[in-house]
């Protein structure tokens, strides 16, 4: 019996979905655009939570918990500590990031409203 395959996050200079180029931006897309990933970034906004906790926020399956928080550890976006599964100063840094992307799909939201 063969070893589970340990999560691996999309990595800046290896081929990701959707795109052979290695580029960073691909890269994170491909670790973004995973199943629930953005949700987990999204419930650790507000600090640190237990596993249990995260999962319940989420609503997940404790294996798809299990794989993202693997593969956003490996990616610096996560990180465990005593009080918990929390962000990094990068994830931190990558959800503020976020705020000018909102506010365009705010914009954008509105264009489509009135067509």
């Amino acid at each position: 019996m063969s070893k589970p395959k340990k999560p691996s996050s999309p990595r800046p200079g290896s081929p990701v979905r959707g795109s052979g180029s290695g580029r960073p931006i691909m890269a994170l897309l491909d670790l973004l655009g995973r199943r629930w990933a953005l949700r987990v970034i999204w419930e650790l906004r507000e600090g640190p939570l237990v596993f249990r906790a995260l999962q319940a926020r989420c609503g997940i399956s404790p294996s798809v918990l299990n794989t993202r928080l693997a593969e956003l550890r490996e990616a610096l976006i996560v990180e465990a500590g005593e009080e918990g599964y929390r962000l990094s100063g990068r994830g931190a840094e990558l959800l503020r990031l976020f705020d000018p992307v909102n506010r365009w799909a705010a914009g954008w939201a509105a264009d489509l409203r009135k067509l």
